[in-house]
């Protein structure tokens, strides 16, 4: 699995429209929902007349209208939508430049809301792409970098008119998408929970290089995902202010209690990150003890047999020597008597360390 990081691309000026991400092979896609709580109308790929007509129109200023946009690559589209909401250049290039940090941004009638989706792919990669908000009137417009499945069930909600969504106006529906990027985030971790636990286990038995090696590629991963999660985090806490201030009508005061939700859902999953790093660090510590476990006993086991032979060595030494007048050397009994000797040194010192419990 590749190291993972932001791309590093040269700084862009903040009025300036560029795409900077990798996404611009895919066919840009835009799908638009008007609806209220009796039905509802869905366009694929409108045209920019039939978005400037549905997000303008004055006799449908009670509906709900999402404006979802898969793909920033077409940069001009981008700036005719920008052009349609009445945008400040500054919004428009923050969309498109998805290396920015996600923040929360209140402009006079629009709120700007910029997050990172975090997918794990069928390779076992983690995939981070950025998806903006912008929140008007009763317009939500959502740019998201490719074609993902994060909303696909609030599209069935809509169309089915299930639950609440199409009772609550366009700052629940922001609520229940960013609930659901989070969601993804609870997903992303119980895979790599699983990873752990099964790491927590081997690491006792592990001995090879490479184990550390995976200890240390999760580590990397879950910090990863913890910075991506702090900044939606913050940008969340900003809302607090906001409400603080009572000057931003774009959401209602009722659904302030939702958004506080996702809140603490953000600070369960850096709390979660945080004990799977601390876990990692002791997977860690436990393959590094296990490794010196093991080399002490072969310390331990060699050091036995070196103090075995060291008597040993010094008999066969004493009588390796050729002097002529050496006593034992004329015995009869002198070669099984070496023999002997040597045998009950052996048989000695095993039974002392025997009674010692060094093996």
């Amino acid at each position: 699995m590749q190291r993972i990081k932001y791309n590093r691309v040269r700084k862009v000026q903040p009025n300036f429209a560029e795409y900077t991400g990798t996404h611009t092979s895919e066919p840009i896609e835009v799908q638009l929902f008007v609806y209220d709580s009796e039905g509802y109308e869905e366009y694929l790929n409108p045209s920019l007349e039939k978005i400037k007509f549905e997000l303008t129109d004055p006799e449908e200023k009670h509906d709900i209208k999402w404006l979802n946009i898969h793909g920033l690559h077409d940069v001009k589209l981008i700036q005719s939508i920008g052009d349609i909401l009445e945008l400040n250049p500054y919004v428009v290039g923050d969309v498109l430049n998805v290396n920015r940090r996600a923040r929360l941004d209140e402009f006079d009638d629009v709120l700007f809301f910029s997050i990172k989706s975090v997918l794990l792919g069928d390779d076992s990669k983690l995939y981070v792409d950025q998806i903006s908000f912008l929140l008007k009137d009763n317009t939500l417009v959502s740019f998201q970098e490719k074609r993902s499945a994060f909303f696909s069930h609030l599209r069935e909600r809509i169309r089915s008119g299930a639950g609440i969504i199409r009772k609550k106006k366009n700052d629940y529906l922001l609520y229940v998408m960013l609930d659901a990027v989070i969601e993804n985030f609870f997903i992303t971790i119980e895979h790599y929970e699983d990873r752990i636990e099964l790491l927590m286990v081997e690491a006792k038995n592990n001995h090879k290089a490479e184990f550390l090696e995976q200890i240390e590629r999760l580590r990397e991963e879950t910090s990863f995902l913890k910075r991506n999660i702090i900044p939606l985090r913050d940008a969340l806490y900003t809302l607090k202010e906001i409400r603080e201030d009572d000057d931003f009508e774009r959401i209602s005061k009722s659904n302030y209690v939702f958004f506080a939700r996702l809140y603490q859902k953000c600070l369960e999953i850096i709390e979660q990150l945080e004990y799977d790093n601390k876990t990692l660090e002791s997977a860690a510590n436990v393959f590094f003890s296990s490794q010196s476990q093991k080399m002490n006993q072969i310390m331990k086991t060699l050091t036995i047999f070196s103090v075995i032979f060291m008597p040993l060595t010094f008999i066969v030494g004493v009588y390796g020597m050729n002097f002529e007048h050496m006593p034992e050397l004329k015995s009869v009994y002198g070669y099984p008597g070496v023999w002997l000797v040597m045998l009950f040194s052996v048989v000695a010192m095993v039974i002392y360390f025997k009674k010692k419990k060094w093996f």
